[in-house]
């Protein structure tokens, strides 16, 4: 499979003649703050808003809007995704995002807009406390169904 056609060029690669199966994928991502920070977030004293409530929605949004950030991206019915928040109880939160289809194509990238978004909107709500908080590393952890099989991160 190749996103080049026969002059070289991009082109979304046909996914008509592949089966639907069952997928899901799951990434994450770490923003790094200040202790003072995260424990405002937590303790919902951040003037825009309840930060977590935000991101996980911004995050629900931006999984849906995949195909329409990422060019070579198929636009693909979601059948679940959900955003999970945990912290080290000190500096960083880490957000963890889980999509699932029944389709032809995976949902790798969805799960990785789907963090990225949520950590990007706690930098937003946030950036008025702490302008130097770190995104990051934002990768794929598991990725079920589909041809090329399973993957789990070690």
């Amino acid at each position: 499979m190749t996103h080049f056609n026969d002059q070289g060029r991009a082109h979304m690669v046909d996914i008509s003649e592949k089966k639907a199966t069952s997928r899901e994928a799951t990434a994450e991502t770490t923003v790094r703050m200040l202790a003072t920070t995260l424990e405002q977030i937590k303790a919902g004293k951040i003037g825009k808003g309840d930060v977590l409530a935000v991101a996980q929605v911004a995050g629900i949004m931006a999984a849906k809007k995949t195909s329409e950030w990422i060019p070579m991206c198929h636009p693909i019915p979601l059948t679940g995704i959900n955003i999970a928040f945990d912290d080290n109880g000190k500096d960083e939160l880490y957000i963890t995002g889980t999509v699932k289809t029944t389709g032809k194509t995976g949902v790798e990238m969805e799960a990785l807009t789907a963090v990225s978004a949520a950590a990007l909107t706690v930098y937003d709500m946030c950036k008025a406390l702490q302008k130097d908080m770190a995104i990051g590393p934002t990768q794929l952890m598991t990725k079920t169904g589909g041809k090329s099989g399973d993957y789990r991160r070690e």
